[in-house]
């Protein structure tokens, strides 16, 4: 009898070890799903995508619609060459995460990996919360695992992104941002002084909002034939990926009622002869996923939103204006 006790009790400590597993399991997938099913999904995805010629890997200058940084880009075709900052392609290290391990780097990970087999085989991550029968600790347990799944998944992230050389900017970046003479809500573009390397003139300005409406119109409606007209073939590709993917989920993602609230110039240039013109906006759109099929929506939703993002745009001698890159804000 005492054999049968005892495996009544292993198999009773078993069970609730799988349960707690499995708690841990679904606390860490369902917001990783949360994540991906509530992300950006107007055009470009969210993601920093594109090309900014030699400055693909300089930050643009801050300006009062973005006084904050942006984010490195996330898919480009253009490589740090040899006459960029070799910061580009140097990997990041030390700090809290850096690549070189960091502190919290690897206290992260044997903290993680401590616990989850804690949990597995022992007492959970910490005994004195009550043990195995403890709910209040099975919930402390289970929020600190996804607080540091989510601080993992954040570094990982960072890792795979080209690192920007934001520090020692090429030397020929040019000034910064222009001043703005109109800004605000309902104010549109900045007029600067056009003390940049290229003057950004009036009808500039227009082209470029007139391009924040019709890219995301194309966009909506799914018509890569108009994207090409509207954005480089780079952006293009990426914007058929998104679709594509999009497809695969039986989804389309609508958005509408675009409006620019505020925009100013970051910088303006000339390489060759392409002209470039880096501009941050910030504007407001409804965005919503629905289902090919039902028209139910599956994500975002019929309110409006704001965003700020920033643009560049490219130019080549007896073209229009057209997208290079979309770079999000931090």
């Amino acid at each position: 009898m005492p054999g049968i006790w005892e495996t009544n009790m292993n198999f009773s400590q078993w069970s609730r070890r799988l349960v707690k597993t499995i708690a841990v399991v679904l606390a860490v997938a369902l917001p990783t799903a949360l994540a991906i099913s509530s992300a950006d999904a107007r055009v470009g995805g969210g993601f920093s995508s594109g090309s900014r010629g030699s400055r693909t890997f300089s930050a643009p200058p801050s300006t009062t619609t973005a006084p904050g940084s942006t984010s490195q880009f996330n898919r480009t075709f253009t490589q740090p060459g040899a006459g960029m900052n070799s910061a580009a392609s140097a990997p990041a290290r030390g700090g809290l995460f850096g690549r070189g391990g960091g502190f919290l780097g690897g206290l992260a990970a044997g903290f993680l990996g401590a616990g989850l087999l804690g949990m597995l085989f022992g007492g959970g991550l910490f005994g004195g919360l009550g043990g195995l029968s403890s709910i209040l600790g099975l919930i402390i347990q289970i929020v600190l695992v996804v607080f540091v799944v989510r601080l993992a998944m954040s570094w990982w992230h960072r890792r795979n992104a080209p690192q920007a050389a934001y520090a020692g900017a090429d030397a020929g970046a040019g000034p910064g941002p222009q001043t703005s003479y109109r800004s605000g809500l309902g104010g549109g573009f900045g007029f600067g002084a056009n003390n940049a390397p290229l003057e950004i003139k009036p009808a500039d300005y227009e082209a470029f909002e007139r391009l924040l409406g019709d890219i995301q119109a194309a966009w909506s409606n799914e018509d890569v034939a108009k994207l090409h007209t509207l954005a480089t073939p780079e952006m293009v590709s990426y914007f058929e990926k998104d679709l594509a993917e999009n497809r695969a989920r039986n989804a389309v993602n609508k958005t509408s009622n675009v409006k620019l609230l505020q925009g100013d110039l970051a910088e303006a240039w000339r390489e060759g002869e392409t002209d470039y013109a880096t501009v941050a906006m910030r504007f407001a759109l409804t965005d919503k996923t629905v289902d090919r099929n039902t028209g139910a929506i599956v994500a975002g939703s019929e309110q409006p939103g704001e965003i700020t993002e920033v643009w560049t745009f490219a130019r080549r001698p007896g073209s229009a204006w057209e997208l290079s890159a979309i770079q999000q804000t931090n």
